[in-house]
C-alpha cells in the first residue's frame, strides 16, 4: 500500500513538536547541552562502552540522544523523517562541537541514504508505532549492520499501545494485533501537554511477536527479549514513581517497556 497521505501527516506533526520539545522540561535540552547525557537506564546497561563503536540511531527525533552517544565516543550517524528536526539535531552538533552526522529521510528509506554499515543500530521510546510494516524495517537494519553488528530497541510494550489516551479514562480500544492504521487527533505533545499544538498522527500496533519474527527473518539472531513493568517517562495515565525513579502502573498489571537485542550473522 501507498502510505504517503499517513507519512507525510506526521512529518508535517512532528515538525510543530520540534520548537515545542527543545522549550520543554521533558526534553531539559539547557541542561543536555552542557553535558547532562539523554539516556536511560536500560540502554546504557544494554550498549556498554560504545566508544569508537560505529552507531547507526534511528529516527532520532533532534538528535540528543545521538549527541549523547556522540560524546561516550561512539561514531553516530541518526536519521528522522522530520526536516525540522534534523535541521535542530545539525546546528546542535555544531553548537556543541561533535562529529555526529544527520540524515533526513523516512526510516524504511535509509538505506538508499545511507551505505554505510555499523557496529551498532539503535532506536527507543515510541518510534516503531510510526511504521506500517515491520518486515522491509528489519531488512533495513540487517543491511546496516556489520557481520557481528547488533541490532538494540527499548520501546514501549505493545500492551499500552492498546489504550485510547485521548479520552479523559483511558480505555483498551486496539487490538494488539491490530492491522489497520490508527488516526489519532489531540491537542498538545507528550513533552507539554499544555501545548496548543494540534497533533494529528496515523500509527501501527506491532506485537512482540511481530518484532521478533520480522527480525528473526531478516537473517539477526536475537539474543534476548526482556519485559520491565517501569518506564523511565511519565507519559501514560495513573503512573507512580518507585524508588529508581522510573514510573510504573500501582497496579504493575501489564508491562510498560521491552529490550530486544539481536545480533547480525557472520
Amino acid at each position: 500500500m501507498d502510505f504517503k497521505k499517513e507519512f507525510e501527516t506526521n512529518r508535517k506533526t512532528w515538525n510543530t513538536k520540534v520548537a515545542i520539545h527543545a522549550e520543554s522540561e521533558f526534553y531539559d535540552l539547557k541542561n543536555s547541552k552542557k553535558g547532562k547525557t539523554s539516556l536511560n537506564a536500560y540502554e546504557t546497561k544494554a550498549l556498554g562502552d560504545i566508544s569508537k563503536r560505529k552507531l547507526l540511531h534511528l529516527q532520532c527525533h533532534f538528535g540528543q540522544d545521538t549527541l549523547s552517544f556522540a560524546r561516550m565516543g561512539a561514531k553516530c550517524t541518526g536519521n528522522d523523517i522530520s526536516d525540522k528536526a534534523i535541521a535542530l539535531a545539525k546546528q546542535l552538533n555544531d553548537e556543541l562541537k561533535l562529529d555526529a552526522k544527520f540524515v533526513c529521510c523516512n526510516v524504511l528509506d535509509t538505506s538508499q541514504h545511507i551505505t554505510e554499515k555499523f557496529d551498532i543500530v539503535f532506536t527507543s521510546y515510541g518510534t516503531i508505532g510510526w511504521l506500517p510494516d515491520l518486515k522491509p524495517w528489519a531488512k533495513m537494519i540487517s543491511e546496516r549492520l556489520k557481520p557481528g553488528g547488533y541490532f538494540y530497541i527499548v520501546e514501549f510494550h505493545p500492551i499500552a499501545w492498546m489504550f485510547d489516551y485521548t479520552v479523559s479514562t483511558p480505555v483498551m480500544k486496539y487490538g494488539y494485533q491490530q492491522k489497520g492504521v490508527i488516526y489519532e487527533e489531540y491537542q498538545g505533545t507528550y513533552a507539554d501537554k499544555n501545548s496548543k499544538m494540534m497533533s494529528k498522527e496515523y500509527g501501527w500496533n506491532h506485537s512482540l511477536g511481530e518484532v521478533i519474527s520480522s527480525l528473526s527473518e531478516a537473517g539477526l539472531y536475537i539474543e534476548y527479549l526482556k519485559e520491565h513493568p517501569a518506564s523511565p517517562y511519565d507519559i501514560f495515565p495513573g503512573l507512580v514513581k518507585n524508588d529508581e525513579g522510573m514510573f510504573e502502573l500501582p497496579s504493575k498489571m501489564y508491562p510498560l517497556i521491552f529490550e530486544v537485542k539481536a545480533i547480525k550473522k557472520t
